[in-house]
């Protein structure tokens, strides 16, 4: 907590008990003359209603004589009363103790238990004292000043994620990408803070999502299959890679995703005109088949691992088994997860395992069966995987296919 906000606390503190304390303290004295002018604006009240009640006709004159009579004898005989006291000491000085001590130390012991002292740190970390905007020297400083801070606390993953993001707004990517590194390395595989570290990890590469970047952000998408940043990230990754079609599906789904007539929304748009009009005419957009034949439609795949790869692979390494069309887009129509300690092993792959509706196996005649060994769990092909193919596949043959893992990706 620093001294400023302390000063500040003090000092408001000092104000509030000399406006509330100093009356509870005092003693009130009650002079003779305060009951005699009491008493003399009572009987004045009512003597102006006795005449409006005879001027109504309430009272006759008699009466209204009679209790005149009355009001003036009982002022007198109130004016002659001798005051029993001529101070009156308040009883209230024991709340004065009450509010000097008890108040800020309930204040105090609830702030300690509920509050966060640490957020006033961190605040100032990333606000400037004073009004104004701050310059970019200020803006430095104070980023700077939180690296130091996260340098002397480096387990704080959300400080990293505060670090990167500060990092990305003066645009220096590289560290970043350091910052945002650290804060995944902490806090594991939150769709999105993967997220964060691969868009910082493309704008240290020239706006290029590849590689590492493109992994987390389609590891994140397979984590959260509607999560905004991610598909608006892969589908700019499938557009720089030129898989237009692939990159159509992933902001079309988008746009059904953002809130309509957004500006959001419009930018997406915009981005599905552009890559629609770089997808060939004769490629059309297979549409879902809802006849019961399509639901039918299914291949079974037998996959086995060659001898000679078995020490390069652990017990625990993926196996993605798929089907691919032969052309267009290289998401997968159909797939299955299973582990290398399964191999060898059978399955079957329909529209139950389709990733996305309109790209389903149902839609095709001919396909292309893998089975693919990822160490990192990935479902987009790294350097250094294990990979088996079998071509060309004919749905409507109904045949049993043997794929046998013997290849690495270089």
């Amino acid at each position: 907590m620093n001294t400023l906000f302390l000063v500040l606390i003090i000092v408001l503190i000092i104000a509030a008990y000399s406006i509330i304390l100093p009356p509870l303290w005092r003693t009130h004295e009650i002079e003779d003359a305060e009951f005699d002018q009491r008493n003399i604006l009572i009987a004045r009240h009512r003597l102006a209603e006795l005449k409006e009640q005879l001027q109504a006709g309430v009272l006759t004159q008699s009466l209204y004589d009679e209790q005149l009579v009355e009001l003036k004898q009982a002022l007198g005989d109130d004016l002659d009363i001798e005051p029993h006291a001529k101070k009156t000491p308040t009883q209230g000085r024991w709340m004065v103790y009450v509010l000097a001590l008890g108040i800020p130390l309930l204040a105090g012991s609830l702030y300690w238990t509920l509050g966060n002292p640490q957020s006033i740190g961190r605040v100032e970390e990333i606000t400037p004292v004073g009004s104004g905007m701050p310059d970019s020297d200020a803006i430095n400083k104070m980023v700077e000043g939180l690296a130091a801070k996260m340098k002397a606390n480096p387990n704080d993953g959300e400080g990293w994620l505060m670090l990167g993001r500060s990092y990305k707004v003066l645009q220096q990517y590289p560290k970043a990408v350091e910052a945002f590194g650290n804060a995944y390395r902490l806090l594991g595989d939150k769709p999105d803070v993967m997220l964060m570290y691969a868009d910082a990890l493309a704008f240290a590469n020239n706006e290029k999502i590849d590689g590492k970047s493109a992994e987390l952000v389609f590891k994140a998408l397979e984590m959260e299959p509607d999560n905004l940043n991610g598909l608006w990230l892969a589908g700019m990754s499938k557009a720089q890679a030129g898989d237009f079609m692939g990159a159509m599906l992933l902001w079309k789904k988008l746009e059904t995703l953002l809130p309509p007539g957004s500006d959001a929304q419009k930018e997406t748009q915009e981005l599905l005109a552009k890559v629609t009009s770089q997808i060939p005419k004769d490629m059309v957009l297979p549409q879902a088949d809802s006849t019961p034949q399509a639901a039918t439609v299914s291949v079974q795949v037998q996959v086995s691992l060659d001898k000679s790869l078995k020490k390069a692979t652990e017990a625990t390494d993926t196996v993605f088994v798929y089907a691919q069309s032969l052309s267009g887009p290289k998401m997968p129509l159909a797939i299955v997860r299973k582990q290398v300690s399964e191999l060898p092993l059978s399955v079957t792959l329909d529209d139950s395992s389709a990733m996305m509706p309109q790209m389903k196996l149902s839609n095709f005649e001919t396909v292309k069966l893998m089975a693919r060994i990822s160490k990192s769990g990935n479902a987009m092909p790294q350097p250094g995987d294990l990979i088996g193919a079998v071509e060309q596949v004919k749905l409507a043959d109904k045949k049993i296919y043997k794929i046998v893992i013997n290849n690495k990706i270089k």
